[in-house]
């Protein structure tokens, strides 16, 4: 093992399925692992964003938006299954 590398220890069935869905999405679970590292945005990642699209907002608007437009807006992304990935508490 390279002197960058670690091993996460899973059970065979998680194992298991991470290797089915690397084979259908023709990586392997290395790859699925880290993509999923890389591209899935952390909490504060999340909040970050959110601060920035406020002020962008305001920017446009004149005003930020009040929480219950954010709540509106939050719900609206959710049903439309943008929000499925995506932590509640973000904002």
């Amino acid at each position: 093992m390279a002197a960058d590398e670690t091993s996460i220890k899973v059970s065979t069935a998680a194992r298991d399925r991470l290797a089915q869905l690397a084979a259908e999405h023709g990586t392997t679970i290395r790859g699925l692992v880290e993509d999923l590292a890389q591209g899935t945005p952390t909490q504060a990642e999340y909040a970050e964003r959110a601060e920035l699209a406020r002020a962008e907002l305001a920017s446009a608007l004149g005003s930020a938006p009040s929480p219950e437009a954010e709540a509106k807006a939050r719900a609206l992304l959710e049903r439309l299954g943008a929000g499925s990935h995506s932590p509640r508490a973000a904002a």
